[in-house]
């Protein structure tokens, strides 16, 4: 059987036992404990497939796992559906590592477009699932001369040969004990719900064989996106072109940031004078306006230092001038947005958007800061990496910040408290809020446990389980009586 084929044929199989174990652990289930199982099948996947394909096991492989198995653990961390999704990126960035092909030269020195093609060939990959598997790597007549020798004939006869002896066995010890035969009973799929079943299982195998045949893929060209030099198609514009731009956009943000130096920095009695609002208010407004302003400044920088004819030195010193001024313009900006968020927060309290909405600013700071540091000094390839890096400081920060608890503390804190929104935070906040219970005004203590009382208890399965959910439950069970003693007016 030749190699193509045989690596061909482990795909598969591994595909299918990954859509099976995507359906056990994830059908009907919380995320939780299945999210680190199923990656850590995933990872042994594609070790295996690297190693039937005799691929080398290259630094962006290597660097792949670790950040992907901690941002797997981190979903078994908390519960607060934005950190799920951050944690989710993180995941889809380390997965982006693994998806690297260049690696003659360190990490550190690869293109920002390598990690965008390497992202995007992994996201083609699993769209395409497996059908390159079926059409292109498999020669089918080289499978079926090959099926009656092998080691796969003879798993498979070794398979025909044991299974009937398993159920016999099994059949015996499910008669014999009643906690066993619960045990198993909960453990076999139960194919009430075929058609759902079928659509699970293939999901998980269509999507995790493509992604695992172009992670594992020995030759570029056999990749969905295979590489080439993006860069060189691109047209490319002088000093004059870009210049213009970038020297507009100078001229606006300093109009902008004069008007903040003046009025939002100005102190209470100027804004609301000016503008009929009270000072909160105007914090309030264009908060998330000046975080979009941040975050699209990032992508125009670095296509105009993508972008430039790069013949004469002066030109590009020029641009990069332009751009450091912009760069220290919307930093500016930034911290702008930053005193309308803690104006803000004095105001109306703490929400989960607000609190995500200024990590994202105190993250760009950082990113503005390397992009100073690296591609203003004409070393664009060594930015990329540190962008991933403070991505993942970022996100790991957010999880040990513990977000859904600290509103809870803050806005229990406050004089006034919105009952509502507080109680119905993620599992996260429970233990804090039932912390604070003792501290509030009586009617809002008995609102809150009441609210408490009836939260529903998160589940107990061992494939949704999940540390913040267990301490929940735990803390609603410890609890119960006080809950009940404060609900009634006690």
């Amino acid at each position: 059987m030749r190699d193509g084929t045989r690596v061909g044929l482990v795909l598969l199989a591994e595909a299918v036992a990954l859509g099976v174990a995507g359906d056990f652990l994830f059908r009907g289930q919380a995320i939780g404990a299945n999210v680190a199982l199923w990656v850590a099948l995933f990872v042994v996947a594609l070790l295996a497939v690297v190693r039937t394909a005799r691929s080398p096991f290259h630094q962006g492989r290597r660097l792949m796992v670790l950040p992907l198995g901690a941002a797997a653990i981190l979903l078994v961390w908390h519960d607060s559906p934005l950190l799920l999704a951050a944690n989710t990126v993180a995941a889809a960035a380390a997965v982006t590592l693994g998806a690297l092909r260049r690696t003659r030269h360190p990490l550190r020195r690869t293109p920002l477009s390598e990690y965008g093609r390497s992202a995007l060939s992994a996201a083609i990959a699993t769209l395409a699932g497996l059908i390159p598997v079926l059409h292109r790597d498999v020669d089918w007549r080289d499978a079926a001369a090959g099926s009656r020798s092998g080691p796969l004939a003879a798993v498979a006869r070794g398979a025909a040969i044991g299974v009937p002896f398993v159920l016999l066995f099994g059949g015996l010890f499910v008669a014999a004990d009643a906690v066993f035969s619960n045990l198993v009973t909960g453990a076999l799929p139960s194919f009430d719900q075929p058609v759902l079943q079928v659509a699970f299982v293939g999901g998980f195998a269509w999507a995790s064989g493509g992604l695992l045949r172009d992670l594992a893929a020995p030759r570029d060209e056999i990749r969905q996106l295979p590489p080439g030099d993006l860069r060189a198609r691109v047209p490319r514009l002088g000093a004059v072109e870009v210049g213009i731009v970038l020297g507009a956009l100078n001229v606006l943000f300093l109009a902008f940031v004069l008007v903040q130096l003046r009025y939002l920095f100005g102190g209470h009695a100027l804004v609301e004078a000016r503008t009929q609002l009270t000072y909160a208010e105007y914090a309030r407004h264009g908060f998330f306006e000046l975080v979009a302003v941040a975050a699209l400044v990032l992508p125009l920088v670095l296509a105009a230092d993508w972008i430039l004819r790069t013949e004469r030195r002066r030109d590009v010193v020029a641009v990069r001038a332009l751009s450091a001024g912009l760069i220290a313009l919307v930093l500016v900006v930034m911290s702008s947005a930053l005193q309308r968020m803690r104006l803000y927060e004095q105001a109306y309290g703490l929400t989960e958007l607000r609190i995500y909405a200024t990590g994202i600013i105190i993250w760009l700071g950082a990113v503005f800061a390397w992009f100073a540091a690296t591609v203003l000094r004409g070393r664009r390839a060594q930015f990329p990496v540190g962008v991933l890096v403070l991505g993942f400081a970022a996100t790991l920060a957010l999880n040990a910040l513990n977000p859904d608890a600290v509103i809870a503390r803050t806005n229990l804190d406050r004089p006034q408290v919105d009952v509502q929104y507080v109680a119905h935070l993620s599992d996260d906040a429970v233990p804090a809020l039932i912390a604070r219970l003792p501290r509030l005004t009586p009617p809002l203590r008995q609102q809150l446990a009441r609210e408490l009382l009836a939260r529903r208890l998160p589940p107990t399965g061992w494939r949704s389980w999940n540390v913040s959910r267990a301490h929940a439950r735990s803390a609603l069970v410890a609890h119960r009586a006080e809950l009940e003693r404060y609900a009634a007016g006690q």
